[in-house]
């Protein structure tokens, strides 16, 4: 991906410097045609209207091939932002996940005295199963809706 962007960036330089090649030559060109500065022959001044008409043709087809490369490179940071918009909602899908079994561990990790479940015989048991039902549920709801 990042190659085919560098490439895209060179196309672009390349263009660039073959317009700012061209764009002098057609007032050059408009200027022998007219024969206003320089006294040209009446003959050649339809050759240089034609080699003018090239290059406007020429300047004309630069721009389409500008206006081209820039679509394809919209195109590639859009692309570049979907995945990154991918990565992101996998890493709040996973942290949302993990927050669940973290805030249960810091509240009993708080050592109150009264806690109902501390004195029943399976109350870690008791835990355990809601911190893995609860990561369950987050965990197929995020793969159903497409975020794992």
């Amino acid at each position: 991906m990042a190659a085919e962007v560098e490439r895209l960036y060179q196309l672009r330089r390349d263009l660039l410097r073959l317009r700012s090649a061209v764009v002098p030559l057609v007032e050059v060109c408009r200027k022998l045609e007219h024969g206003d500065l320089v006294a040209i022959d009446d003959e050649m001044q339809p050759l240089f209207r034609d080699v003018s008409d090239h290059l406007r043709g020429v300047q004309d087809e630069i721009d389409a091939m500008r206006e081209v490369l820039a679509f394809a490179f919209e195109a590639s940071l859009q692309l570049g932002q979907a995945q990154q918009t991918v990565i992101t909602r996998r890493l709040a899908a996973w942290a949302a996940i993990l927050a669940v079994p973290t805030a249960i561990a810091g509240i009993y990790g708080m050592n109150f005295e009264h806690m109902p479940e501390l004195k029943w015989r399976y109350g870690y048991f008791m835990v355990l199963g809601i911190i893995f039902s609860a990561c369950a549920i987050l965990y197929w709801r995020f793969r159903k809706s497409g975020w794992l």
